[in-house]
């Protein structure tokens, strides 16, 4: 067992094989940690999310280190069924691969147990190893653009179904009608790790369908039985993107999902602030301006984050520029326009009483990635507002926590190494640390992608497992060139991870602009947590 530094409040626990991380993922459930948030499994690593303020990074090694992972039984977990028409495209192929005949290979899946290691890559897709490995095959060569929702693969070591058609590189050899991600369930998912799978053979079967949900987990009425009805904006035009955004959906890993949530936490809490909301309430997030609309009624709003000048024309054709971090007093037809920031990347619009949109999985985010949450904001909608159900002041006392990064400027990052550091050369940690890297276009709410002049270089060119990531990692492809993971990223991923941007720096990423240069500050030395291997008397 080793237990490597990620963040200041996360480490990675790795263990020998999937048995033993599973033992430990149903020992920690069974008996949780004070102090533990979110563990994110993978097929040989736990990533453990923690409260530094409850419990330190050794204190946890340690306890970790002291439980039992020699009692699990396979047999405990959850058994799913799951029937399977094997009419796959790559049947054949995967036949050919293994020397087999293609009835062997529907007879070896179906005979096999599988268990859900882990989820990921897609909400409800669950990667599951079997008890004998006799099926494993190589990705294909050229990933498809699109694999229908049910088909059944293999990959490695691993057999999943994708819960939604998506591109993928996966042996597709059959098909089910089972839903996998259904937000009308409770969970959503199917399946979730340490349950059991077995495969059963409905034969070639006609097409296969799978039926959308017929509701949603919260009913509408309930969120409009609170709508204000003087009260709405009309949008205009969304600019780049416009995403309603809160704190997260935390807590939904086993699910497959990531929290997602506002970029820049701090000023989405300013805005609502500065409005007398919670702060957690949801607001619009506004990448690089261009929103505009119209209010209708009377409608107190608040705009924080980027530095973007706030337009304002009265009904009467009036024009006047309004401040940010100042509440706003808006009239009927009054158009606002967020324009082009100066610095920073993204705005935060609140209204005073919060935005009616209901809660999906516990949260107001939209997840790019995973496109879980309220639909992104388009021109034409009207935004119905929440009448204000309690007295609270406004606050005149916010301002931003940082000075807005402009393109072309240099952003310092503080980072913590791990947890594959000792994957890289010493010359690519030099380069991490002395070299600027250039943020290009292709970056987003997923991730920052970085290009240096000299790509960062691996001592270490083995296959890693896929593992939990976290926010802020800074993972590193096999071109050399590093993307550092936002809130939308991947829960896993099978690229080694060089660093963390550190916890308190990621409201500061989230506003870096496309053109500014980002300088890695490794704020410690990377080694294992020692401490860990303390033994209780």
């Amino acid at each position: 067992m080793r237990f490597l530094p990620v963040n200041l409040n996360t480490i990675i626990v790795e263990l020998y094989d999937l048995d033993e991380t599973l033992a430990l993922f149903d020992s920690l459930n069974a008996s949780p940690i004070s102090g533990v948030e979110e563990i994110i499994p993978a097929a040989r690593t736990l990533l453990i999310q923690f409260r530094p303020n409850i419990i330190t990074a050794s204190q946890l090694a340690r306890e970790i280190n002291s439980r039992n992972l020699d009692t699990r039984d396979r047999t405990t977990g959850k058994l799913v069924e799951i029937s399977v028409h094997y009419t796959g495209e790559d049947l054949t192929e995967v036949a050919d691969l293994l020397g087999i005949t293609i009835k062997e290979v529907i007879k070896r899946h179906t005979e096999n147990e599988y268990t859900v290691a882990f989820t990921g890559f897609a909400p409800g897709f669950a990667y599951l190893v079997a008890n004998s490995d006799v099926l494993r095959v190589p990705r294909r060569m050229t990933p498809r653009a699109r694999i229908s929702a049910g088909s059944v693969g293999l990959a490695g070591e691993f057999s999943g179904i994708y819960p939604q058609a998506s591109p993928g590189g996966w042996q597709i050899i059959g098909i089910t009608p089972e839903r996998m991600w259904d937000l009308s369930r409770n969970p959503p998912s199917l399946l979730q790790p340490g349950f059991r799978v077995r495969f059963r053979d409905k034969g070639k079967g006609t097409t296969v369908t799978i039926t959308k949900p017929e509701s949603l987990i919260t009913p509408a009425d309930v969120i409009s039985s609170q709508v204000d009805k003087h009260l709405s904006l009309a949008i205009l035009s969304t600019g780049i993107q416009t995403l309603f955004q809160d704190l997260g959906r935390s807590g939904q890993a086993g699910l497959g999902i990531s929290a997602a949530g506002a970029l820049d936490k701090t000023a989405l809490r300013s805005a609502n602030r500065i409005v007398g909301n919670p702060s957690d309430s949801a607001c619009l997030e506004i990448a690089e301006g261009g929103l505009s609309f119209i209010s209708h009624g009377n409608v107190i709003i608040s705009v924080t984050g980027a530095d973007c000048p706030i337009v304002i024309q009265t009904a009467s054709g009036q024009k006047f520029q309004a401040d940010s971090y100042q509440p706003v007093d808006l009239s009927e037809g009054d158009k606002v326009t967020l324009g082009t920031p100066k610095a920073g990347v993204r705005s935060y619009l609140a209204v005073r009483g919060g935005f009616a949109q209901q809660p999906i999985l516990s949260s107001r985010s939209y997840d790019t990635l995973a496109h879980i949450g309220p639909k992104p904001v388009v021109t034409g909608d009207l935004l119905n507002i929440l009448s204000v159900t309690r007295s609270s002041a406004v606050s005149m006392n916010e301002s931003p926590a940082f000075n807005m990064p402009a393109p072309d400027d240099i952003v310092t990052l503080d980072i913590i190494l791990g947890p594959r550091t000792d994957w890289f050369t010493e010359e690519a940690l030099s380069l991490l640390q002395n070299q600027l890297w250039r943020v290009t276009p292709q970056s987003n709410r997923v991730g920052i992608r970085l290009n240096g002049d000299t790509p960062v270089s691996r001592c270490n060119h083995a296959e890693l497992p896929s593992e939990g990531t976290a926010v802020g990692a800074i993972q590193v492809p096999a071109n050399g060139q590093p993307v550092l993971f936002l809130a939308d990223h991947p829960l896993t991923g099978g690229y080694p991870v060089i660093g963390s941007v550190a916890s308190y720096h990621l409201d500061l990423a989230g506003q870096i602009p496309i053109n500014a240069y980002i300088r890695f500050h490794p704020i410690n030395e990377f080694h294992e947590i020692q401490e860990a291997l303390t033994t209780h008397e």
